[in-house]
């Protein structure tokens, strides 16, 4: 016989504890700890076996959205049955992009729009003001758990998104909405039903200040994509990075600039990212970074000057701060250029993040074209991961970032030999580099 026993869990921090409290020891939130019955021992029916030779003939079946940066960065399009989960900054456009997707889901499959947030003539206003035909889009303004997936399965649509997670509760927990208990049973019961049903779900989710998804993080593990909006606040420009997708490439990343008809995708984003109105400036050099399956170029400035204060400042905005304090201590140890006592700032222009090694050679080209005064020439690109011992090492998609940098009109490519073709590519000359002291060498001869 199955036995059922209690379990206590903290609603605020989802912390399990064996007995109930009146205060939760690990976070201090006071009532915040419930009970909830769970089934303990045997009595339940075997699960059936299959063999995964019975699946490998289903087709994927993917929806064009016909937002050409958002369906780069599904994989190509959306999957019928597929979970998305979306987040970003307030005032990112999450809602916006959303309301666009559904509109031009709506000209193929039947969709519906979930808002826990704005009242439907709000949501009216906005589809007005950026010239969204909703005529075949239908709205459902509710909160309620129960009443949203009866309303959904009432209307069987085939795309669907709730905005936002946070928003919806249900009302047998007994929990404050947004609570990670709620997050929790409301994203898995809305995430069991899109799969039974075969629904494409979106799902919006609010960021903590560290910008971090809010709730637990199995809500990541749940879903099939998770998209992060980034930009800056108040910036034109948006960037959408997937960081997981079952269907699709990780760290795909897509551009849209906001206009006061929504979002528009950008299609050659190198050259928003590109714009020197004075040409080539000491402090700067031109970078050809790999997001997914897009070769992308920017450009990063330096700018290392006499301390100000008795403790020097290293600021990298866009990069690793503290790979940053690493590449310094590289460049002092095998460049001989020596910056302590100087402040040194880094920035990777336009507001994107650079998480990838591949930027260790442009940012040191640019603190010693600061620190020399000396700017880079113009035509030049550079990539390549810089190690401890000085070496150049190479990254992936070395053509590809090449090929990225003629299109642009850059005909000298610095980077690891081993990147580098043999026989230059038509109309880019190859400069391989096995060690930091090489690239210096050949780029600041003078100096």
């Amino acid at each position: 016989m199955a036995r059922t026993e209690e379990r206590f869990h903290c609603t605020g921090c989802g912390s399990a504890l064996l007995q109930w409290s009146g205060r939760c020891p690990e976070c201090g939130g006071w009532n915040t700890v419930c009970g909830e019955a769970e089934q303990q021992g045997g009595g339940e029916t075997a699960a059936s076996i299959q063999t995964l030779q019975e699946f490998s003939s289903v087709q994927e079946q993917r929806i064009r959205v016909g937002m050409g940066e958002l369906d780069r960065v599904l994989g190509g399009g959306l999957v019928r049955g597929s979970a998305v989960l979306i987040g970003g900054a307030p005032g990112m456009g999450k809602s916006t992009l959303l309301l666009q997707a559904l509109a031009g889901l709506a000209e193929q499959v039947s969709v519906l729009y979930v808002t826990g947030e704005e009242s439907p003539e709000q949501l009216a206003q906005r589809a007005v003001r950026i010239g969204v035909h909703c005529e075949h889009m239908s709205l459902v303004a509710e909160n309620d758990l129960g009443r949203v997936l009866a309303a959904i399965r009432t209307a069987q649509p085939q795309a669907l998104v709730i905005d936002s997670i946070q928003a919806l509760y249900d009302r047998g927990l007994g929990a404050v909405p947004g609570g990670v208990t709620q997050l929790r049973e409301c994203a898995s019961a809305c995430v069991r039903l899109a799969k039974s049903a075969g629904i494409a779900i979106f799902l919006v989710g609010h960021v903590t200040k560290e910008g971090v998804l809010a709730g637990p993080r199995v809500l990541e593990h749940m879903v099939d994509t998770v998209l992060y909006f980034e930009g800056e606040p108040g910036g034109r420009h948006r960037l959408l990075r997937a960081t997981k997708n079952r269907y699709g490439a990780v760290n795909e990343l897509g551009v849209f600039a906001m206009t006061d008809r929504g979002l528009r995708g950008i299609d050659n984003p190198s050259a928003l990212f590109l714009a020197r109105p004075g040409g080539s400036v000491p402090g700067s050099a031109i970078m050809v970074t790999r997001d997914g399956t897009r070769s992308l170029l920017l450009e990063i400035q330096a700018l290392v000057d006499d301390a100000q204060h008795s403790e020097p400042r290293r600021l990298a905005n866009g990069l690793p701060a503290g790979r940053l304090d690493m590449l310094l201590a590289i460049l002092h140890r095998h460049g001989g250029l020596q910056t302590r006592g100087r402040d040194v700032f880094v920035n990777v222009a336009g507001g994107v993040r650079v998480m990838e090694t591949a930027a260790d050679l442009p940012v040191l080209l640019a603190i010693a074209s600061s620190l020399h005064n000396q700017a880079l020439p113009a035509e030049l690109v550079s990539f390549g991961e810089v190690g401890l011992s000085g070496e150049i090492r190479p990254v992936p998609g070395g053509p590809e970032r090449m090929q990225e940098a003629l299109r642009h009109g850059y005909t000298r490519a610095m980077a690891p030999s081993s990147n580098c073709p043999r026989r230059d590519l038509q109309g880019v000359h190859s400069m391989p580099v096995n060690h930091l002291h090489e690239a210096l060498e050949q780029n600041f001869q003078d100096n």
